[in-house]
């Protein structure tokens, strides 16, 4: 049995830290996404953020090398059906010191 995974899903100011298996699939992912985002699996995009490379659904982490806590960006359908751009905020966004 494979060993589990970590990979780090974020979104904006958002970050999920995902349990995964590198047998399961894209697909699978998002289900478990959908859980705590309340978003269906077909409104959310995945992409690498370090190749921006859109991960497919039907492939697994494996096959496409999402290894331990890679960090992954997760984007949404907008209401025109097209998905939003990718943004993950960093730190210093909205870390204010006066």
């Amino acid at each position: 049995m494979e060993k589990a995974i970590y990979i780090r899903v974020k979104r904006h100011k958002t970050t999920y830290f995902i349990q995964c298996d590198p047998t399961e699939t894209t697909l699978d992912i998002k289900q478990k996404l959908q859980e705590l985002i309340d978003q269906p699996c077909s409104n959310q995009r995945l992409t690498l953020v370090t190749s921006s490379e859109i991960l497919d659904d039907s492939k697994t982490l494996a096959e496409q090398k999402v290894e331990n806590d890679t960090i992954v960006a997760l984007t949404l359908r907008k209401d025109d059906n097209e998905f939003e751009e990718v943004y993950i905020a960093r730190v210093e966004d909205y870390t204010s010191f006066s």
